[in-house]
């Protein structure tokens, strides 16, 4: 295995067993044995457990965005129904199998307080969120300062649903998100 195919393995394995039980109780010889990277190998692409998760979390972070944007590209219709799909896209996300919420949310929680690194992936993934959805409202007519409920609405879309095992969660915060942007249109 060359060392890209090594990097890829490695940061699957890790991603999946992260993501699947929690940062802590993950050793890296499960890492190593998922992924068939031997743990010299694995050292030497990352020198620390921390440094593997930060590579998992900002891969992690680059292929969100661009399936959430995709999908949100893909939709025709108004600028208000680009909001809007930011909810079926979260509703598809929570459906898959496995969903356990938001990797960034569940590593901050677990590791954000002892690891700055994290905790600043986390706040660097969350701001970017922010600011995308922000500029669907701004595009959508509204000012820009209220993109702070669509986002609310998202992420506690995301917090419901994997706490209650549901999808529903997302078309609830959809239908939220409409009577908002309704109130604006007549407003």
């Amino acid at each position: 295995m060359d060392p890209a195919q090594a990097r890829s393995a490695a940061l699957e394995a890790a991603e999946d067993l992260f993501y699947a039980r929690g940062i802590q109780v993950v050793s890296m010889d499960e890492i190593r044995a998922a992924s068939g990277v031997s743990l010299k190998r694995l050292y030497a692409l990352f020198p620390s457990k921390s440094a593997l998760v930060r590579a998992c979390l900002e891969a992690r972070d680059t292929r969100w965005r661009a399936q959430l944007a995709a999908y949100v590209d893909s939709r025709p219709g108004p600028p208000q129904d680009r909001v809007l799909a930011v909810f079926d896209w979260l509703h598809l996300w929570f459906s898959e199998p496995g969903f356990r919420g938001c990797a960034f949310t569940n590593s901050f929680g677990e590791i954000g307080a002892t690891d700055a690194s994290v905790a600043g992936i986390a706040r660097v993934h969350k701001e970017a969120f922010r600011a995308y959805v922000a500029g669907l409202v701004v595009a959508a007519g509204e000012p820009e300062e209220s993109a702070v409920a669509y986002v609310l609405l998202a992420e506690g879309a995301i917090v419901t649903a994997a706490v209650s095992g549901t999808p529903e969660p997302a078309h609830q915060a959809r239908r939220a998100a409409a009577r908002l942007l309704s109130d604006a249109a007549v407003t």
